[in-house]
């Protein structure tokens, strides 16, 4: 039987000082370049024809040039610091997962002591979702339908015990699911529960080890349990 579906809202002072060198750089070639182009913007006016004086769109449109320069200075080194911000969130976040219980995409639970979790998420509300497990055979051992569940992602346990009545083998089975909201399928992805076991960071950030499914990035993580 399956029971408790449930739906939820869903280094260091070196680099620091390198990052900071490199920002006052790039502050500094822009204040030399905005000096650049007032100073020869004023020698421009002052050498000017007097019978043919510097018209008033092109002053213009100079001083919207520098002003639209600095300002994607500003907004590249705004971007830039908010990158960090973010980086530093996710490794928080991760190394904070060490030990817990998370939802990750993939379609198969683990049967043991006659118990077994897994969820799924749907992109969308579905007036009626059917969750079949299949053995490594490819055989239907449970079929329950869930009835009407909200979009996001879900939860839910198995007692082990098959549709004949009799206690399912301990093993892994596979999730296949089906959703539907008013005639139309509904996009449904199957996720495992896995323990983070640990978390190790590389080129393309950190990575979770959640044992038996692999690695998976701290993205991936649908539902912390």
């Amino acid at each position: 039987m399956i029971t408790g579906t449930n739906s939820t809202p869903q280094s260091g002072v070196l680099q620091a000082a390198l990052t900071g060198a490199s920002t006052d750089t790039k502050a500094s070639q822009a204040r030399e370049a905005q000096d650049r182009f007032l100073a020869l913007l004023v020698a421009q006016m002052k050498n000017q024809d007097p019978l043919n004086p510097l018209d008033n769109a092109q002053f213009t449109t100079q001083l919207a040039q520098i002003s639209a320069v600095n300002g994607i200075e500003q907004l590249n080194a705004t971007l830039n610091s908010l990158r960090g911000d973010v980086g530093g969130l996710n490794a928080l976040g991760s190394v904070a997962l060490a030990g817990r219980q998370v939802l990750v995409n993939g379609d198969s639970i683990e049967l043991a002591n006659g118990q077994a979790a897994g969820g799924f998420e749907l992109a969308q509300a579905a007036d009626r979702v059917t969750l079949t497990l299949l053995d490594g055979s490819g055989l239907a051992v449970h079929r329950v339908e869930l009835g009407a569940q909200g979009a996001g992602p879900h939860v839910f346990a198995w007692d082990g015990i098959a549709d004949s009545g009799a206690p399912a083998a301990p093993g892994r089975y596979t999730v296949r699911l089906e959703a539907h909201a008013q005639g139309r399928e509904v996009p449904a992805t199957a996720l495992s529960v896995a323990r983070v076991e640990g978390v190790s960071r590389g080129a393309d950030g950190f990575t979770l080890n959640v044992g038996a499914l692999g690695t998976r990035s701290f993205a991936d993580v649908r539902q912390v349990m």
